[in-house]
């Protein structure tokens, strides 16, 4: 597994990322990233860690969920089905709540 820097600060929240990723895969395809992501996060995260899915490439990784909250100010929601969404290219990122 390789470790890449995000700038999660530069990141700005937004609301959109889902629905563009749903446009460009279909939906059956972007649940299915968003299951392989928390499939990531059960098999290596933790309580601290969040799994993170790059939209453009659907790439994987865990962020820590501290860092994210220092980093953008968001609120973290507890739980084990969230993953969050980021786009390198728009410079934005998105909490998504995943149901089962």
């Amino acid at each position: 597994m390789q470790a890449f820097d995000l700038d999660l600060a530069a990141g700005t929240p937004v609301n959109h990322l889902w629905g563009e990723l749903v446009e460009r895969l279909g939906l059956e395809r972007s649940r299915l990233a968003a299951r392989q992501a928390l499939d990531l996060q059960a098999m290596r995260g933790g309580a601290g860690t969040l799994p993170l899915l790059l939209v453009e490439t659907c790439g994987m990784g865990l962020v820590e969920r501290a860092e994210l909250r220092s980093a953008t100010g968001l609120p973290i929601p507890e739980g084990n089905a969230v993953v969050l969404l980021f786009s390198r290219r728009q410079g934005a990122l998105q909490l998504l709540m995943v149901q089962s």
